[in-house]
């Protein structure tokens, strides 16, 4: 077995990074590849680089794991005592972990702290929930028959992680699956694989047995078909692209695969004037709009990315956002001063610059940013190298604008503008996405209609960003199918069985002689 990653000097040794049947190793082909520290483009490490033929050996060792090993007896005790281990390990690592993710994804360290107490959440909230589940007894009118319907593992699930919270999205995933019984073959994005590697192995130190979760890196174009075309393979769940996860949903029909994806969204932030009629009414509301769009520089699938202001504030509240998103401390994530970091990479940082090119080409009206932070006669010297932008507002935006429509994943707030609330509502609701949203206002019943109204997933009242483990996440609409977390989130991972036992053995008499 190979090492754990260590911090060495300003590198991370290298080790093997693909685990298969209980064993750590190298990618068959001997392929590696660079992971890119955002904060300043240097290389941190390289990991292994799987091909098809490593991902088919590690569904087949999932595969055997739950169809052969004593993984698929275990009580539910057991399995709730292994979730509160990996919890304490991670508790254990705490540090280390929040360290290498804020290297890997550019975050600062206050964010991927938090980070790794939420995975703690998870684990623990499911270690309590997976003990309350019981068997479901049905009342059929006959006291002979006992009727129940009971839950088994689903089986052998694929789990497919983004890059921007790479650490909290598989443990969404791994904590229900473990819970339910079923065993898995984890893929990082390439990005960022550095905490997924350390997890797996906390996993490992835990006790989760040999072949119930594999791990594999790669790009995803690379293994595309290798993880979602196999009839070994019960559920895929994907975390991450519009375009990839209709590919992989198009993929896995052909199997007939249960498919769990969340897709990403465009997410209407919707303030009415009644929210800023005090001035600690209006200050709440500013701190509100920029924290939900501007942390971890926009690269949040929830992120409030457009703002839908009443007209009789917009000005007003407009130039206070911009006033704030401008004094915002932009910076590598591990100087404590930075109050958020890089975008992800270059290909992310290119993506930025194309949608705030299109933005103006369309007639947005530029506030404040539209620009990388590498000026060295206005920039920290210190940002050049790496791939930081400005937090960017464009005012007097419309829905026939690129950068309103399309999610952009990065530090740019669209304002559009409303004048009735049936307006408001149909502006948050013109979108192909539905994640997220949230609605201001002091009006308690108002808050309610649109909450109701609004076809997205999440909704906060007077409030922005936050979740907990006992409630569902997901989206409507192209924003995926299914929900991770909450009671829904363990049910995922989960079959249903129904099973009828006539306990005084009648004859039919259907075709009687």
């Amino acid at each position: 077995m190979g090492e754990r990653h260590v911090l060495v000097g300003a590198k991370i040794e290298n080790v093997d990074d693909l685990y298969i049947d209980g064993q750590w190793r190298g990618a068959s082909s001997g392929r590696t590849r660079a992971v890119i520290d955002p904060a300043d483009g240097s290389v941190i490490t390289e990991v292994a680089e799987a091909d098809p033929a490593d991902v088919r050996a590690a569904i087949v060792a999932a595969r055997r794991a739950f169809d052969d090993s004593p993984w698929r007896s275990t009580t539910v005790a057991e399995r709730s005592d292994l979730l509160r281990r990996v919890a304490e390990l991670l508790q254990r690592d705490r540090e280390s972990l929040a360290e290498t993710e804020t290297r890997d994804t550019g975050k600062t360290l206050e964010e991927s702290r938090i980070d790794v107490d939420d995975v703690t959440a998870v684990f623990r909230y499911y270690a309590d929930l997976v003990t309350t589940v019981a068997d479901r007894v049905v009342d059929v009118g006959d006291p002979a028959v006992v009727s129940r319907v009971v839950r088994e593992p689903v089986g052998v699930c694929v789990m497919i992680a983004p890059w921007n919270y790479p650490l909290l999205q598989i443990s969404w995933k791994v904590a229900p699956a473990l819970a339910a019984g079923a065993t898995m073959v984890l893929k990082p994005s390439e990005v960022t694989p550095l905490t997924t590697i350390a997890f797996v192995r906390l996993l490992v130190e835990a006790g989760v047995p040999s072949g119930v979760a594999n791990l594999v890196l790669g790009a995803g174009r690379d293994l595309s078909d290798a993880l979602n075309d196999d009839p070994d393979v019960d559920l895929i769940s994907f975390t991450g692209g519009l375009a990839t996860g209709q590919v992989i949903a198009a993929t896995a029909a052909k199997h007939v695969t249960r498919v769990l994806v969340e897709l990403g969204g465009k997410n209407p932030h919707v303030v009415f004037a009644d929210a800023c009629g005090t001035e600690e009414q209006f200050a709440a509301t500013v701190d509100q709009v920029v924290t939900g769009v501007f942390l971890h520089s926009g690269q949040v699938c929830s992120a409030g990315t457009r703002l839908i202001v009443e007209e009789s504030v917009a000005d007003r509240l407009v130039a206070a956002v911009a006033a704030r998103a401008e004094s915002i401390v932009v910076g590598p994530g591990t100087d404590p001063a930075s109050r958020t970091g890089p975008l992800v990479s270059q290909q992310q940082l290119e993506k930025i610059v194309d949608h705030v090119a299109s933005g103006l080409a369309e007639g947005a009206s530029l506030v404040t940013g539209g620009r990388r932070l590498d000026d060295p006669e206005r920039d920290d010297p210190r940002l050049a190298d790496g791939y930081f932008y400005a937090p960017t507002v464009f005012d007097h935006c419309d829905r026939t604008m690129r950068i309103v429509q399309d999610e952009t994943f990065g530090p740019i707030l669209t304002v559009e503008r409303f004048t009735t609330e049936a307006q408001a509502l149909e502006l948050a609701n013109d979108t192909h996405y539905g994640l997220a949203g949230g609605v201001r206002t002091a009006d308690p019943a108002r808050a309610e209609r649109i909450a109701r109204g609004m076809r997205h997933g999440t909704v906060w009242i007077n409030d922005f960003g936050y979740y907990t483990p006992a409630a569902e996440w997901g989206g409507y609409g192209r924003s995926g199918n299914g929900r991770e977390l909450g009671p829904s989130g363990l049910a995922e991972y989960q079959e249903t069985k129904h099973i009828w036992n006539n306990t005084a053995a009648p004859t039919a008499g259907w075709f009687e002689s």
